[in-house]
């Protein structure tokens, strides 16, 4: 069988390594020709280039050597083991250990060669381009490739058949967020999509809504990867007050004059609001779409987060919240 390429992006020449690793181009020239840290693509024209991949393991290698190891020693240890060495010496996140990227696989011929011209669409992320159909994936292997954060397809047409290749694929690959760009749909596909998690828009995509789509996904790889367990803040999290609900909170009087029910439903009330509004906002370029869908993402935490608070407070006056619900029913009822 035909092992398909899966083209990594994005990709780097030596300068841009260089800097961002705070290596010499001599340097990194070195350590190629010494102890095969090089650039691990070639292009169709023989230039070799770095991906992701090769990028983040020059950076844990060069944070390691700056604080005393020996290159040597070092040079071929796999990326696990030099985080830990890292943090072992009291480093943190931003102090040589890149922050995890998400994995995102972008499939169908017509999709990677409209990436091509929108490179934007990869920032931040550890890319991989596969240049054959929906109906082509069932049979080709994905050897080494598990795990995917985000899959993206492309298909002319949307029907039964493709929604059944798309699941099969995303068990396969264990993707946790799926997008669909389709030429030819109807509603009742799109509806079924819609039931399935699977988002769906138009091909080809609007690359500020791609940019978004995959900076969201940036944004829970690195909630989920970072050094606490924050555990179930990774999904969006769908309200749970209704406006009824947190204005009976609100009302709710204590004998010690605790004003905890009425700050926390103004605080849940201010964050809805700016999720909302975040959301909509209109985005200018790939940058802006990419701070925007990390706004909206934690901005959506912060409010599940206060209103698990409210319910904390509403659990041991659950018998007065009632009745203040049922005063706020009443109060619509006569309007």
């Amino acid at each position: 069988m035909h092992q398909p390429t899966l083209e990594p992006r994005p990709l780097y020449g030596i300068g841009t390594v260089a800097r961002l690793t705070g290596l010499k181009p001599d340097t990194l020239r070195v350590w190629e020709r010494r102890y095969g840290l090089g650039a691990s693509h070639k292009s169709a024209t023989g230039r070799r280039q770095y991906t992701q991949s090769d990028l983040e393991h020059l950076q844990l290698v060069s944070a390691l050597v700056s604080s005393g190891s020996r290159i040597g020693e070092i040079a071929n240890t796999e990326r696990r083991t030099l985080e830990m060495l890292l943090r072992g010496r009291g480093s943190t996140r931003g102090q040589g250990i890149p922050d995890p990227k998400p994995r995102v696989v972008f499939l169908g011929q017509g999709l990677c060669d409209w990436l091509d011209e929108h490179q934007g669409c990869l920032a931040n992320v550890d890319a991989r381009l596969a240049r054959f159909s929906l109906a082509e994936a069932e049979a080709e292997g994905f050897d080494g490739l598990e795990h995917v954060d985000c899959l993206v397809v492309e298909t002319s047409t949307l029907a039964g058949s493709q929604l059944s290749l798309l699941g099969k694929l995303r068990d396969r690959l264990g993707a946790g967020r799926v997008l669909v760009t389709y030429q030819l749909c109807n509603d009742r596909w799109l509806e079924e999509l819609q039931e399935k998690d699977i988002r769906a828009v138009e091909f080809p995509p609007d690359p500020a809504y791609l940019a978004f789509e995959v900076g969201h996904c940036a944004a829970e790889k690195l909630t989920r990867q970072g050094q606490s367990d924050l555990g179930e803040l990774v999904a969006v999290k769908p309200r749970q007050f209704t406006e009824r609900e947190l204005s009976a909170a609100r009302r709710l009087k204590s004998t010690l004059d605790c004003e905890c029910p009425r700050h926390i439903t103004e605080l849940i009330r201010s964050l809805a609001h700016f999720e909302e509004y975040s959301a909509s906002c209109s985005v200018e370029n790939w940058h802006d779409a990419a701070v925007h869908s990390c706004i909206f993402a934690y901005t959506g935490q912060a409010r599940w987060l206060m209103e698990k608070a409210l319910a904390a407070v509403l659990e041991t006056r659950q018998q007065e919240y009632n009745l203040e619900l049922e005063k706020g029913t009443r109060s619509l009822d006569v309007a």
